[in-house]
């Protein structure tokens, strides 16, 4: 009898080794017909990973990918992230597009995660269809103001999340998010939230606004922020507020994490100029490299001009679409001095990922080249959140 193939320690599965067999035949293609060809099949695998709650295969696909080729990976996480947020529907009339209206927010107190009143979700489903999306779609949101650690974890999460979010966009309804259990959420200075939705669009009609004539995302944008922040603004008090373009749901994300990278800058030299009734010209703000196996992110420790001691700190992440970590520090400065930030210091010693033991807020350059706990002065530790973004 013929004995069962025993998997290779710390090899793929059968599964894993189709998708980066089909991706590279996808990065490979020569034209749009044999680029059709791998995209069926490739949609096909996925499809059938994403139904069987196959996280695994996935992300071991995606690992070997990016550690063998770039565009290789591009196309298999495209393929992905393009399933899971578009999931299929019965019937084939429409097609379902699971997107995401981030917005950028700090405060010294706690930014909200909060359910949508019926009245906020009809005034957001007004300007959405106005300004944002296309005619006929058919749209239903999620009753639920999300925190990143709310939102579906993994690809296969986000797919069931898609479909529940779609079958009520073809039903022209609402969804109603139960709470009971859900993830609580941390305390920062500065934080995204995120509203979710489905757009139903007849198959091969437009999604968006801008894609019509006359339409642009620019006007969708100003006007988003006009009216649709409007509506958002009262159930975020004490929060200041910036809006980012609603897109499908990968997309926006990476757009606000993007995003919020200068913004968190933004608001740390606003909070500290208030809290400590100084001038921006007092701070002085340390810039540093923080590595694991490769850089990670850049880490900055805000200071006053004369003083030593790192009051406060802002972590800047490396993101995928990094391809030159170089450039971060250039980036970090620009931000700086747009914030009235003149004392800027780059340093370039490789500084470890370290953090607090005792509450695990990351640890900040210093002057001096030590990485240290930021602490604000005494009169004001005890109104500020623990951890910072």
């Amino acid at each position: 009898m013929k004995r069962p193939r025993t998997k290779r320690r710390g090899g793929m599965g059968r599964h894993a080794e189709e998708l980066l067999w089909l991706a590279s035949g996808l990065a490979e293609s020569c034209c749009r017909i044999e680029d059709r060809y791998w995209e069926g099949r490739i949609a096909a695998a996925v499809d059938a990973a994403l139904a069987h709650d196959d996280e695994d295969t996935l992300n071991t696909a995606l690992d070997q990918a990016f550690t063998r080729n770039g565009l290789i990976y591009d196309e298999l996480a495209d393929a992905i992230e393009s399933r899971a947020e578009s999931p299929a529907v019965p019937g084939g009339d429409h097609e379902i597009a699971f997107i995401a209206a981030p917005v950028l927010a700090w405060s010294r107190f706690r930014i909200p995660a909060c359910p949508l009143p019926a009245a906020t979700l009809t005034n957001l489903r007004v300007h959405l269809l106005a300004h944002v999306l296309a005619r006929d779609t058919r749209l239903a949101l999620a009753d639920f103001l999300f925190s990143p650690d709310q939102l579906p974890q993994g690809y296969c999460a986000t797919a069931a999340f898609a479909a529940r979010l779609g079958r009520a966009a073809l039903e022209g309804k609402d969804l109603h998010i139960d709470t009971g259990g859900m993830e609580e959420t941390a305390q920062f200075l500065s934080d995204i939230r995120y509203l979710l939705a489905a757009v139903a669009v007849p198959r091969g009609g437009a999604l968006f606004h801008w894609q019509e004539a006359n339409g642009s995302r620019a006007e969708a944008l100003a006007q988003w922020r006009g009216q649709g922040g409007g509506c958002l603004a009262p159930l975020l008090p004490g929060c200041a507020l910036e809006f980012v373009l609603p897109e499908s749901y990968f997309a926006a994300c990476r757009a606000a994490d993007r995003a919020s990278r200068a913004y968190s800058v933004h608001a740390s030299v606003a909070f500290l100029i208030t809290s400590l009734d100084a001038p921006v010209v007092k701070l002085r703000a340390i810039v540093a490299p923080f590595w694991g196996e490769q850089i990670e992110e850049y880490r900055i420790g805000f200071t006053l001009s004369g003083d030593d001691d790192v009051i406060h700190g802002v972590v800047w992440p490396l993101l995928g679409g990094d391809d030159d970590a170089d450039d971060a520090p250039g980036e970090i400065e620009t931000v700086l001095r747009e914030c009235g930030v003149n004392e800027v210091k780059i340093l370039e010693h490789r500084f470890p990922l370290e953090y607090c033991d005792d509450c695990g807020a990351p640890l900040y350059p210093s002057p001096e080249g030590e990485i240290v706990h930021a602490e604000m002065p005494e009169s004001e530790a005890g109104q500020i959140p623990r951890h910072l973004h």
